[in-house]
């Protein structure tokens, strides 16, 4: 059974990256017939306000997982395996404080020598621990690195390999006795046997320390495997109604984008154009070695959009349109949106006011529009009825007169049709934004 786990740190929102790291365990257990894991990485409580929000907006992007668990509820499984560790003297104390490690690595790098930890509390006899805690000082704890050279294959990026003596042994157990992230990590891999991890490229770096210690926790079994997604160049989505800078899936959702765009983006393939498709057909095509491009594309994402709102029923959108928006409508604009958000704009447009800009050279004839406007009831069929009207009376057609009229109607240069648009304005307002238009 392949078993995947993401495992988001709740100090902040989800965004764009983490979503797209979500998506790829998703689609890889989904694509292998195995189990997705939901691990919030907690412990940090005091910074850690987000899951709840976090949990929302993976359910809100069609993700699901097998089972969940927080870190901060599982501090007894890691105080268990700190205390083997010690007891097989795989970690071991060290009492120097930060500034006394910050001025080592400095003193090392002033003479062209690496930073990597010096192992100076390795020759700690126990005379020497048992005075500086009788002094009050708590060490902190080191993993104890073999010193060898690891290969392996990384499933998107490849052939990879480091040598554990250009390494620095992590701290494993801070001061206080609580584990670090890495320790706690494989802990909890090992105990929900973990398969497959697959996360962000800048993890990369401590997937050999991993693996070493994977191996002294569990034994000769079978290897883990790993795979790093290459970090996105443009993470940081910028919104395209309110000018923000921000990839987190709330300000996408706020602004109208839909699930889907953002998966197809982030996961379909460029050949695949613009359409979007569904987690299953995403799941059907997945290979993670496809996921090497590391650009976000926010045009695309756009033009994704646009198509998935096209597709949109009424019903699918009703509560999310602006009040009293009718099936008529979202007809008449969801062909012409980007984001949910721009229906805004155009409800004001054919049901608020607006003021139109005066357009130039155009008197006479927004005068003449006016002037034939049909009487009410208007009925579908009110701008076919106009617009012959006003080409007999004017001898315009084409681009030129829809231009105007356009301008004049919605402020708008472009937009939807005006045939679909003209029956929601109503006579009433059609009439002054053409009085106006002519000032």
């Amino acid at each position: 059974m392949i078993r995947v786990r993401f495992a988001p740190t709740p100090t902040g929102n989800l965004f764009v990256s983490g979503l797209r790291v979500a998506l790829a365990n998703y689609l890889f257990a989904r694509r292998n017939s195995g189990e997705m894991l939901l691990r919030i990485d907690d412990l940090d409580p005091e910074r850690s306000i987000h899951a709840d929000q976090i949990m929302q907006d993976l359910r809100w992007a069609g993700i699901d997982w097998t089972n969940s668990f927080r870190q901060s509820e599982r501090l007894e499984l890691y105080q268990d395996t700190i205390e083997g560790l010690k007891k097989d003297k795989f970690i071991y104390p060290c009492f120097e404080s930060d500034e006394e490690l910050k001025a080592k690595a400095e003193f090392r790098r002033k003479r062209n020598q690496s930073p990597i930890y010096d192992r100076a509390m390795l020759k700690l006899t126990d005379k020497q621990r048992m005075d500086a805690e009788a002094g009050g000082k708590r060490p902190h704890w080191r993993f104890k690195l073999s010193g060898r050279s690891l290969e392996w294959t990384d499933m998107i990026l490849g052939p990879r390999s480091a040598m554990l003596s250009a390494v620095s042994d992590p701290v494993l157990v801070r001061a206080d006795g609580s584990p670090t992230p890495i320790l706690a990590s494989v802990v909890d891999d090992i105990n929900h046997r973990t398969t497959h991890i697959i996360r962000a490229e800048d993890n990369a770096g401590n997937t050999a320390v991993q693996i070493e210690l994977f191996q002294v926790l569990r034994g000769p079994q079978p290897r883990m495997r790993f795979g790093h997604l290459p970090a996105l160049t443009d993470s940081q989505v910028g919104s395209a109604t309110g000018g923000r800078r921000t990839g987190s899936l709330r300000s996408l959702r706020a602004d109208g984008v839909e699930p889907s765009a953002i998966a197809t983006c982030l996961i379909g393939k460029l050949r695949d154009g613009d359409e979007p498709l569904s987690l299953d057909e995403l799941a059907q095509r997945f290979e993670l070695a496809d996921l090497t491009a590391s650009r976000f594309d926010i045009t695309r994402m756009l033009a994704i959009n646009r198509n998935v709102l096209h597709g949109l029923s009424f019903a699918a959108v009703a509560d999310r349109l602006p009040p009293g928006a009718t099936e008529a409508f979202w007809l008449a604009v969801r062909g012409h949106l980007d984001l949910l958000n721009e229906a805004r704009g155009w409800w004001d447009v054919v049901a608020g006011t607006i003021v139109p800009p005066v357009v130039e050279g155009a008197r006479d004839l927004l005068l003449t529009a006016e002037s034939l406007l049909p009487a009410e009831p208007w009925g579908n069929d009110v701008w076919s009825t106009w617009m012959t009207a006003l080409e007999q009376a004017t001898g315009q057609t084409g681009d030129n007169l829809l231009g105007v009229l356009r301008l004049a109607l919605t402020g708008e240069d472009s937009g939807p049709d005006l045939r679909g648009l003209l029956p929601l304005i109503g006579r009433p307002r059609a009439a002054s934004r053409l009085i106006i238009a002519a000032s």
